[in-house]
């Protein structure tokens, strides 16, 4: 195996790699925004149980 060889398979890896993540980033920010979300409406809706009406 040559070295161009070689430099060619870690350039290919590196390309597949680099497209999954552009692919797969939005979602995982979406997921973690959507997760923000979830956790701010629950505190909000304990808080607003908890608190004693007049």
């Amino acid at each position: 195996m040559s070295m161009n060889a070689a430099v060619d398979n870690l350039i290919a890896l590196l390309v597949v790699v680099a497209a999954f993540v552009a692919v797969t980033f939005p979602s995982l920010l979406g997921i973690a925004h959507d997760r923000r979300i979830d956790r701010q409406i629950r505190t909000a809706h304990r808080m607003i149980t908890s608190t004693p009406r007049r």
